[in-house]
């Protein structure tokens, strides 16, 4: 499928109530859109990328839990 057939609806200028680099850039690139005055809508561009996030996120919070669960052992003095 072509990319012009995606509903990818990017902007070529910033918003004027966009001030935070962040907003205008998820707002370009068509990660959300504006419903109303403070309320936003993922895209599925968007969305996607919040989920893998979050599987980011949780992996990296198991990993620590792997390794405060082996902190607990008391450690072998090698001299």
């Amino acid at each position: 499928m072509r990319l012009s057939r995606y509903f990818l609806p990017i902007l070529k200028e910033t918003p004027k109530e966009a001030e935070i680099v962040s907003h205008r850039l998820m707002l370009r690139a068509g990660m959300i859109h504006q419903e109303a005055a403070g309320i936003y809508a993922w895209l599925p561009l968007g969305l996607r990328v919040l989920h893998k996030i979050g599987a980011i996120v949780r992996d990296e919070q198991n990993r620590a839990d792997d390794r405060d669960a082996h902190a607990d052992r008391p450690a072998c003095n090698r001299r």
